[in-house]
């Protein structure tokens, strides 16, 4: 048995995550995260259900995309570079957070998990349809019927989504209570495209999938698409995120 003091809180941290598996292992599915991290106060709305996948599992999703607000919180507490800024006129705490590529979203991502604890991540493209199915319009007939090729479809389909930037709650609302997933504000997955099924190794996936009024491929530095991006249609609007968690989350 070890006796010294520096022996006695190495052998306390190490024994930490045992407890705390263990006491998630016994909340089981009923598990909440309330936020164990500094401020649990940054835990965003949840839509007030779960979104049942066809695979079964349930998906708990923000019901707005992330605000400017609270974009800019983790800006000044040192997670994210961007600082954004509203137009006159635009609440922070409404207008969605847009002008972001797919490495800042991940740096928003790894910082409120840092902060309350939680387990959120992006979804991924396929998770995105199923989520914004109940309020996408119904599609034409694809001009290619090859499944590799559905983003090429997409792509050379006029755009009916609307083009201008308005406050969170302007869309429809899915029967969930998710908000704003038909609006103009496309959304980044976590979902590589690199041409092939193999998106080769973490880390270095030069594009990545955004949902929106069609599923679409996006550079992953790319934060205005008008400038480049996608190389055939109408491109999106803006770009910006959504979190979701495996495990259910409450604010406090």
């Amino acid at each position: 048995m070890t006796t010294t003091g520096k022996s006695t809180r190495t052998v306390t941290r190490r024994r930490l995550p045992v407890v705390v598996a263990s006491v998630a292992l016994l909340l089981g599915a009923a598990l909440v995260w309330r936020g164990a991290g500094d401020d649990p106060s940054l835990v965003p709305q949840m839509a007030p259900e779960p979104v049942t996948l066809s695979t079964g599992a349930r998906l708990h999703v923000q019901k707005y995309e992330v605000t400017v607000a609270e974009w800019n919180t983790c800006h000044d507490r040192g997670g994210c570079a961007l600082r954004l800024q509203v137009r006159p006129g635009q609440d922070a705490r409404l207008t969605p957070a847009t002008g972001l590529s797919h490495a800042d979203a991940m740096e928003f991502v790894r910082w409120i998990n840092d902060e309350t604890g939680a387990l959120f991540r992006l979804p991924t493209a396929s998770e995105w349809r199923e989520i914004a199915q109940p309020v996408l319009p119904e599609k034409a007939d694809p001009t290619f019927t090859n499944p590799s090729l559905g983003w090429a479809s997409a792509y050379l389909t006029e755009g009916n989504a609307p083009r201008g930037l308005k406050p969170q709650g302007s869309f429809s609302t899915s029967p969930e209570g998710i908000s704003d997933l038909d609006g103009s504000v496309w959304e980044w997955t976590r979902d590589c495209y690199a041409g092939t099924a193999d998106p080769g190794p973490a880390g270095r996936c030069p594009a990545y999938f955004l949902g929106g009024e069609h599923v679409a491929a996006m550079s992953f530095l790319i934060r205005d698409p008008a400038r480049g991006g996608c190389a055939v249609g109408t491109p999106p609007a803006h770009l910006g995120l959504r979190l979701v968690s495996d495990q259910t989350v409450q604010r406090p």
